[in-house]
């Protein structure tokens, strides 16, 4: 396994072997990347997250050998050669051709002739050397044997089987599939001028190398397909395949070499090909899945962790037309203090009133931020709040309403607001994203939130399971307080989970807050594990100790209370006292367990305890003179927020319904390999309208730089 592992990400193999022993005792990425630094050689969580990656391949991989060793040995056919060759296979591609010729399958038509006894002439046409085929094969001829052509038809059947099983001639395919295949559409004439076939015009008639498709182009294809548009059909030079296949296999130039020639044709056609096309392509989109992943995954992180507000009173509105805009008020802590409905827009236009009632509201409940959702109606709301004067300093900010109405309809949303209808939901949950985006969003399904690409056509369960790692490694990374924690929130803490943590939102309902982090243990079913892989994570403001609101780990506080100790101050003394922490010799507490790269991070943390990673959020205006697509002509410069990040480039909110596109080419004069190491999601920046199409309603952009 540590071979595996090690072939796969070049990682030190030391490294490699403590990282596996440690998640084999059960812990989390978050515990070893955080507080195992010594033990892995400071592996980060995606170092760590690809040892664990690995390592479950290899799992699977042993426990198919075992499965495939037992069933070849039930069936009396494992040799010390094949046992060998299997233990020996390092992919399942590999290992799966070397069951091939033993699979128990279907009836197929080579099975039929053996049953029809025509294996032996099978074996004589594949030596090459009979004379007379023609009376050899007229012996085979009886019961459902009519003819010597029909005996020399059975044969081929097992022949071409024979071909197909054959791993060298599997392999070379492989390889011209993977190296020259060509990946061709066309559309279904009957849906041509389908309406909603015109979003995949592109792909009505489309011809591309399948080892080069990018991610996004490949996976547009398939769904195309999946939704009867298009045919999609997968090419190879055939010349060349039966010509590799032809001098692998026939030795002679006779009535054998023609009946084994006609038996290829068969096997490629009927039997290679397709099996080895198809595989090509679910490789091919396996790959495009993987790409689509890794841009959602990057997508949600800089979601979640996304510019908070912090504990702030707060007035939302979730802006409509028709039915009015819901207004909720929250305080601090995200508790709902009122909620009710205004009309400014059309049919009822009650501008007044409507500003009126939230200058009277932000006064009543000292509403210090309003965050008005960016849906229907949003720059309207957001150009009546910033005609009304207010009394004090309230900020306006544009919140992403992105997965709102999946929340507001959820169970979780029903048990937190059971009085309330989906719009108030909505509205608090659009309120408590400016707040606190990650304690918010970890409340809705990841790929709900809407930033990525095709993330219904991936596989589903990769999807969930990489985006789960993702709001893992956030919510632990920012950490959690333990006493204002959500049930979902504390469920992505490391080493807790759905269950304790409903455990702990029902023990603190009975016995209050937390006042340290000792009587996290007092959690029923909370044992000594848990507690170390979540006690660092779970933090306690004004509690008994003021290590319990830092990212240290209780098994720490000993060095801490000697570094204060040796320095004659109280811990209290010592958090945030910068000068005296640079004069520690961290030497000086050095153990078995405990190096300078724990020691380092220690006093990082006792520098600033509890510092948010997050950048503190930022008050955004669009320009007001954009309304419409209408409005916007070439040259133009204007603010706008990065809504959406693909392969192929960016999407930015410039303040109407469609979202313009900044095409890759266009981030920077020079060549961009990762579109995240120029703009990150929600970032603020200006940009330059290169071309608009009102009719397709697209707006291409390109970033200004300053």
């Amino acid at each position: 396994m540590i071979t595996y592992i090690q072939q796969n990400t070049k990682l030190p193999k030391d490294s490699i072997i403590n990282t596996v022993n440690l998640l084999n005792q059960d812990c989390t990425i978050p515990f070893i990347s955080r507080y195992r630094k010594e033990a892995t050689g400071n592996l980060d969580e995606v170092q760590i997250g690809d040892i664990v990656k690995y390592k479950e391949q290899f799992e699977t991989l042993e426990k198919r050998k075992a499965t495939i060793l037992k069933a070849l040995e039930e069936q009396g056919v494992l040799t010390s050669e094949l046992k060998t060759k299997v233990n020996a296979c390092q992919d399942s591609t590999t290992l799966e051709d070397l069951y091939l010729p033993y699979k128990k399958s279907r009836k197929t038509k080579a099975e039929t002739a053996r049953q029809n006894g025509l294996e032996p002439l099978a074996k004589i046409i594949m030596s090459q050397n009979n004379g007379d085929l023609e009376s050899t094969a007229q012996r085979y001829v009886k019961g459902t044997i009519s003819s010597s052509e029909n005996a020399l038809e059975g044969a081929r059947h097992i022949i071409a089987e024979w071909i197909n099983e054959r791993s060298d001639i599997r392999s070379n395919l492989r390889n011209q599939l993977e190296r020259h295949a060509m990946i061709s559409t066309k559309v279904v004439k009957s849906k041509k001028e389908d309406e909603s076939a015109q979003k995949f015009r592109d792909y009505f008639e489309w011809e591309e190398a399948l080892s080069r498709i990018p991610s996004h182009r490949l996976l547009a294809i398939l769904r195309a397909e999946n939704e009867g548009f298009i045919r999609v059909k997968i090419e190879i030079d055939n010349e060349r395949a039966l010509d590799y296949i032809d001098r692998k296999i026939i030795k002679s130039q006779n009535a054998c070499a023609d009946q084994i020639e006609l038996a290829i044709s068969d096997a490629y056609k009927r039997l290679l090909f397709p099996s080895l096309s198809n595989e090509a392509l679910q490789k091919a989109k396996d790959k495009a899945d993987e790409a689509a992943i890794s841009i959602f995954a990057k997508n949600l992180k800089q979601l979640l962790l996304g510019s908070p507000l912090g504990e702030k009173r707060v007035l939302a509105i979730d802006p409509g037309f028709r039915s009015g805009c819901k207004l909720v008020c929250l305080d601090e802590k995200g508790d709902l203090k009122h909620n009710e409905n205004i009309y400014p827009h059309a049919p009822k236009n009650d501008q007044i009133g409507a500003m009126k009632k939230i200058s009277f509201l932000t006064e009543a409940h000292k509403i210090e931020a309003i965050a008005i959702g960016n849906g229907t109606a949003s720059r309207e709301t957001e150009a009546l709040v910033r005609k009304i004067h207010f009394n004090t300093d309230v900020q306006v900010f544009v919140v992403s309403e992105a997965g709102a109405s999946i929340y507001s309809a959820s169970k979780i949303a029903r048990d937190e607001f059971p009085n309330y209808d989906v719009t108030v939901r909505g509205s608090v949950s659009i309120g408590r994203r400016l707040q606190d985006p990650l304690a918010e969003l970890v409340k809705i399904d990841a790929k709900s939130i809407g930033v990525g690409q095709y993330q219904h056509d991936v596989d589903q369960s990769k999807l969930k399971k990489e985006l789960d790692v993702v709001v893992e490694n956030c919510v632990n990374s920012v950490g959690v307080n333990i006493n204002t924690a959500s049930h979902s929130l504390l469920s992505y803490v490391s080493g807790i989970g759905p269950k304790l943590a409903e455990n702990i939102v029902n023990y603190r309902s009975e016995k209050g807050a937390f006042s340290s982090r000792k009587d996290i243990k007092k959690v029923p079913r909370l044992g000594d594990k848990a507690f170390e892989q979540g006690a660092g994570f779970l933090r306690i403001k004004d509690g008994e100790n003021p290590l319990d609101d830092s990212a240290v780990h209780p098994e720490s506080y000993p060095i801490i209370q000697q570094m204060a100790k040796d320095a004659s101050v109280s811990i209290s003394e010592l958090i945030g006292n910068k000068t005296l922490l640079q004069k520690v010799n961290l030497k000086n507490y050095v153990t078995n367990t405990v190096g300078l790269l724990t020691l380092e991070d220690i006093v990082k943390e006792l520098e600033k305890p509890g510092l948010d990673i997050r950048e503190q959020a930022k008050v955004f205006t669009f320009n007001q003179n954009i309304k419409t697509i209408n409005d916007l002509s070439e040259g133009q410069l204007l603010p706008g927020i990065v809504n959406n990040i693909t392969a192929f480039g960016c999407f930015v909110d410039v303040g109407i319904k469609e979202s313009g596109l900044i095409h890759v080419s266009n981030l920077s004069d020079s060549f961009v390999k990762d579109v995240n190491e120029h703009v990150h999601l929600h970032q603020q920046i200006v940009v330059k309208v290169l071309d608009v199409d009102v009719a397709r309603k697209r707006i291409q952009l390109k970033l200004h730089n300053k």
